[in-house]
This record gives structure tokens, C-alpha cells and sequence, in this order.
């Protein structure tokens, strides 16, 4: 028994040793040329990709100075704060020379060489051209941002965990080096769909919430040549990302590519699409600015993702559940609770009211295999937001405090079994634990 015990301690050491040397191996980065001299035309394309890859919402805390950071984020190891990226030479990123910049932002990797947590998109930054690296660099160093004097917060995340060198582990294993990894659009035929894959993959980082991920949180394919891309599977902030591919049900297979242009520009559509919160920050803080040429590019690219395979919720059209409800066969609890809650604004037909109130029939978010974002909307209302072409922020009141468990439950079986929706029932005891997970007033 000594002897296997010696055995596995030197085993531990040897492994532990291996890991050590593995994390605190040298990355080699090839260092970008500085190029011209950063001009007023390179730092408003900066802006405009700062718009594209979305850089407020994760680095500018609600009230908090523009890029400052301080804003939290959940991990399951415990709340990482985002950092200052404003031009303040102390706490900010105003000392960071173009390489220094290039590795934190493409390969993960801060100026004193230690291992951003994957919060950051790299993975999905490393996509970036050069070009498109250096226009950043002169917006965020040389644009009109202001320097804040806002210290970066430590994480709470507790010791031994906090400790830094396993994300070098997690990058050289999960995150791809630019140099191997970069853009080819020589892999579409249509410069539109590629200039589309291009920003989804890279800036974008639209994979980051709706790509599945695996038993190391990493996400299981960073673009289309792996079937999982984009298919959804994680719920961020208390929200179900849906499958973006080509599903007729919990996909958008029905939707057209004016369709999502409208849901990126406006945070709405001709189906009124439910957004949920994380996804109403993107169209305010990230799409609605970007070119309508830009988002018909995404908008094209994301059309050309073929369905997923094996998709358990289905829509076929389907009027009997209407007629039932408008004469008055009210014949189970959730059909009276939907009648007395819901059918003023989405009509008893369940095709709502267009731009106004989102149609339930066939909507992805009501047949998506996860039905978290259902019982978060049930339970807490959300809003669409008010964006520079729909500029009207309407509403859906919270049904938490008059509906129970069960009662929500039933409610969200009803829709997803009707309407001619297909979809898996709802526990009263999945309710329980969304409602466990809402702002406490």
C-alpha cells in the first residue's frame, strides 16, 4: 500500500510538472507591422469594427465610464470582472504597444504574459485580419475614448482556482493561433456570404453564445465546418441562445435573410421575434450600427447553415387549438391560463400582432429543446428595446408574482404543444429553478 501511494504521488508530480511546463511554454506570436501612422480614416474604422465586435457591452458597466470595465460576469468558477480599455496609461491599456494589443486581443494573452480568461472572444478574435487588429488599436489608443483612472477589479474567484496558469493549459488546447487559423474566404463562393462568415466567426463572436460547449467550456466548433456551430445549447444570464441554423422549428429556417437583418437593426421583425436581454444589448450596443450591406452579409451567412440533425420540436400549421379557444373549449389549466393572460396581446390564434407582439406559432424560442428563455419571459416580462429605427420600447409584463410553478408550467406545456408547435413539456420543478435565478427586488 506505501508503494502505490509513492507511486501515485511521483505519478502526480511528474503530471503536475508536465502541466507546469506546458503552461509557462512561450507562445510565439508574429508581430504585426505598425503600418501608417494612425490617420482620422483607420480610427473610424475602429469605431466601426469596436461596433462589430460588440466591445462596450462586456467592458463598460451600466453607469460606469465608456470601455472602463467593472462590469460582472458569471463563470461557473465564480464572477470575473471586465477590464479597463481605455487609453489611461496605469490602469487601462494606454501602454500597450500594437503586439501587446494583437496578443491580448487575438490570442488571449495580457501584457504582463499572463492568460485572459476565455469571457474575452479570443478564440473567436483570432479570425481577425491584421488590417482590421491594427484599426482597433488606433481607435481604442488614438479615438475619441476617454482615459479613466478606474482600477481593474480581481476576480471572485477563490484560491486555488483563481490561479492563472491552467487558462494557458485552456488556450493552447482550445484557442486557435491566428497564424494557423486565419480567415479564408477562398472557402465561398460568394463574397457576400464570406464577408457574412467572416463576421460572425471573428468580430462577431457569435459563437461564443450559440455554439454548444464542451466538458472544458470550450466551444465545440468555431465555424461551419463542424455541424454543432451555431446550433445553440447554452443559456447565458438566465437566457436560452437559439439555434441560428436552418431548422424550421427552434431554428431559422422560416425566417428570411430581411428577416434577421431586422431582428440585428431594430431588435425586431415581421414574426416580432422574442430577444431576449443579452441578445436586445447586442442590437443596441453592436448591429444596429453596422452597414445594411454588412448585415445582409451575416444575415446571408447564417441562411447557408443547413439544419441540425435530429431536432426534437417540430411546426406544422395549424388552426385547431384557435378555433377551440375562440369558441370558448377552454378544455385544460393551460389553455385558461393562456386565455385569461395571454391572448389579449398574442390573439387566440397565437400569430400575435406583427412588429407589435410576437406570433407563439412556430416562434424558435417557444419550440427551442431548452425552455429556459420561455419560463424567464413567463415569469419576468422583457422589453424589446428602443433602437435608432424602432425607437419604441414595448413590453411584456411579468407573470411571476400571480402564476405559480405549476401554473407557468402548464402555461408553457400549452404553447409549445399547440398552435401546431411540437415541443417537449415543462416541469414545474425546471420553473422553480429559473425563478430561483431572477433579480430579487
Amino acid at each position: 500500500m506505501k508503494k502505490l501511494l509513492l507511486t501515485l504521488i511521483s505519478v502526480g508530480i511528474v503530471v503536475l510538472a508536465a502541466a507546469l511546463a506546458f503552461a509557462y511554454w512561450p507562445t510565439h506570436t508574429r508581430a504585426i507591422d505598425a503600418g501608417p501612422a494612425a490617420d482620422a480614416a483607420l480610427v473610424e474604422k475602429g469605431r466601426y469594427l469596436a461596433y462589430a465586435g460588440d466591445c462596450t457591452a462586456c467592458h463598460t458597466k451600466p453607469g460606469g465610464a465608456a470601455f472602463a470595465g467593472g462590469l460582472p460576469i458569471a463563470s461557473p468558477l465564480g464572477t470575473i470582472y471586465s477590464s479597463n480599455i481605455t487609453p489611461d496609461a496605469e490602469h487601462g491599456i494606454g501602454h500597450y504597444t500594437l503586439d501587446q494589443f494583437d496578443r491580448a486581443v487575438r490570442h488571449g494573452i495580457a501584457a504582463n504574459g499572463s492568460s485572459l480568461y476565455p469571457a474575452m472572444p479570443f478564440p473567436s478574435y483570432a479570425r481577425m485580419t491584421d488590417d482590421d487588429v491594427r484599426a482597433l488599436y488606433a481607435y481604442f489608443l488614438h479615438g475619441d475614448i476617454k482615459p479613466s483612472a478606474e482600477p481593474n477589479r480581481a476576480t471572485d474567484i477563490p484560491w486555488p482556482l483563481s490561479m492563472r496558469w491552467p487558462l494557458a493549459i485552456w488556450r493552447k488546447l482550445f484557442a486557435p493561433v491566428p497564424d494557423a487559423v486565419a480567415f479564408d474566404d477562398k472557402r465561398y463562393t460568394d463574397p457576400k456570404i464570406a464577408r457574412g462568415a467572416y463576421l460572425v466567426q471573428g468580430l462577431g463572436h457569435c459563437g461564443s453564445c450559440h455554439t454548444p460547449r464542451g466538458v472544458a467550456l470550450q466551444e465545440k466548433a468555431l465555424d461551419e465546418q463542424a455541424p454543432g456551430y451555431l446550433a445553440g445549447g447554452q443559456v447565458i444570464d438566465g437566457w436560452f441562445a437559439v439555434n441560428l441554423r436552418g431548422n424550421t422549428a427552434d431554428g431559422l429556417g422560416r425566417w428570411s435573410e430581411q428577416d434577421i437583418v431586422d431582428t440585428l437593426k431594430t431588435a425586431r421583425n415581421a414574426h416580432s421575434a422574442i430577444v431576449g436581454q443579452p441578445m436586445a444589448d447586442v442590437a443596441v450596443h453592436s448591429t444596429q450600427h453596422l452597414s445594411d450591406d454588412d448585415l445582409h452579409a451575416i444575415a446571408a451567412y447564417v441562411k447557408s447553415l443547413p439544419a441540425t440533425a435530429n431536432d426534437p420540436s417540430s411546426y406544422t400549421a395549424d388552426d385547431h387549438t384557435a378555433k377551440a379557444l375562440q369558441a370558448g373549449i377552454n378544455d385544460s389549466r393551460g389553455a385558461e391560463i393562456y386565455v385569461d393572460n395571454c391572448a389579449a396581446c398574442h390573439r387566440t390564434d397565437a400569430n400575435g400582432y406583427t412588429r407589435v407582439f410576437p406570433a407563439i406559432a412556430g416562434n424558435p424560442t417557444v419550440l427551442a429543446d431548452d425552455p429556459t428563455t420561455l419560463v424567464r419571459l413567463i415569469l419576468g416580462g422583457s422589453h424589446l428595446p428602443s433602437t435608432q429605427a424602432a425607437p419604441s420600447p414595448l413590453g411584456m409584463p411579468a407573470f411571476g408574482d400571480r402564476l405559480s410553478d405549476d401554473e407557468v408550467a402548464k402555461l408553457a406545456t400549452f404553447v409549445r404543444g399547440n398552435f401546431g408547435n411540437h415541443a417537449g413539456a415543462v416541469d414545474a420543478s425546471a420553473v422553480s429553478k429559473v425563478r430561483a435565478t431572477l433579480p430579487k427586488e
